[in-house]
């Protein structure tokens, strides 16, 4: 039997042979494919990619955020998580109560120019510092607006009401396992606009079949070197978590993809990534006192046997 995370190599080569240039919102570029699909087993072992290794503290806490209905990047930085840092900085810079250096396309400057960079993380520190410290302050910045947290869990209706997709679907599971209604979607069209970035991973759905609860995933943009790897094992942690609540054993992990791609400024890092033999899947340990998803704390989840190579660095693309 193959690596767990064979697949996802495979299609991070196959997009470097094969892939179509693009240009993209960032400027920076891309190779990209169009309509991918992985399947994971998650009988075999928790997906958490051993090529390099990737911080499983940041994407329990990211999940745990989006679980808790959070919009806010003042619960992340109090768990020391600075994933949506930059998409908050962005609104904080382009508003009118920021008066510090110009920071105008700061997401290719400090790429490019050193001594801007320096500048650029000088202030951020400072903005996160005032997010982690200044309830005002944060409530009015530190918001990314209708953004995962609050689709899944507080969804605005015409009328004004709000629907608690993930919740519903949960008592679904419970009581009405076949149904094929089992989704929940984070792409509100009307939201898009407002939000600091609007959903890559748009939607969800689950599956129960012979006691096994499987997930798949619609992915309509995907950073393969960088976000992917955290999307595999949040959704898969998503999945352990809900069958644990509703008495079931896991199945599949299914992560379809819209447009699944490699930055150019990512070539070297995946050269390096695909470079490395994969070595044994880790496992996940829940605490298995919790019986609602949304009691679940970060010391309630841990990965066993966790054994990855180093982490790979490279650039996020704002």
């Amino acid at each position: 039997m193959g690596s767990l995370e064979q697949p996802y190599l495979d299609l991070c080569q196959q997009i470097l042979d094969e892939g179509d240039f693009k240009g993209d919102r960032t400027g920076t570029g891309t190779y990209s494919h169009f309509g991918a699909q992985l399947r994971f087993d998650l009988s075999q072992g928790f997906p958490l990619l051993t090529t390099k290794k990737v911080p499983f503290g940041l994407i329990k806490s990211e999940l745990l955020w989006f679980l808790h209905g959070d919009t806010n990047i003042q619960y992340l930085l109090k768990h020391r998580n600075h994933i949506w840092d930059e998409w908050a900085f962005e609104r904080y810079v382009n508003s009118e109560a920021y008066t510090g250096p110009d920071m105008t396309n700061f997401g290719q400057r400090r790429l490019s120019d050193p001594e801007f960079a320096k500048v650029y993380h000088e202030q951020m520190a400072k903005f996160d510092q005032q997010v982690l410290e200044d309830d005002d302050f944060a409530a009015k910045f530190g918001d990314l607006g209708n953004v995962y947290g609050s689709q899944w869990r507080a969804w605005k209706t015409s009328k004004g009401d709000t629907i608690d997709q993930l919740g519903d679907v949960i008592e679904q599971i419970k009581t009405n396992p076949n149904s094929r209604r089992l989704i929940v979607s984070a792409w509100n069209p009307e939201d898009v606009p407002t939000m600091a970035l609007p959903p890559c991973h748009t939607m969800y759905q689950f599956y129960v079949n012979d006691g096994k609860l499987s997930l798949q995933l619609y992915q309509r943009s995907a950073d393969m070197f960088l976000g992917v790897p955290f999307n595999i094992a949040s959704y898969a942690l998503l999945t352990h978590l809900i069958a644990q609540v509703c008495g079931l054993q896991v199945g599949n992990f299914i992560h379809t993809f819209g447009d699944a791609h490699i930055y150019t400024n990512h070539i070297d890092q995946i050269h390096e990534q695909l470079s490395r033999t994969p070595r044994p899947a880790p496992k996940l340990w829940l605490n298995p006192e919790i019986k609602d998803v949304f009691d679940f704390q970060m010391d309630d989840i841990k990965v066993l046997d966790y054994d990855p190579y180093p982490a790979i660095k490279a650039p996020v693309a704002v």
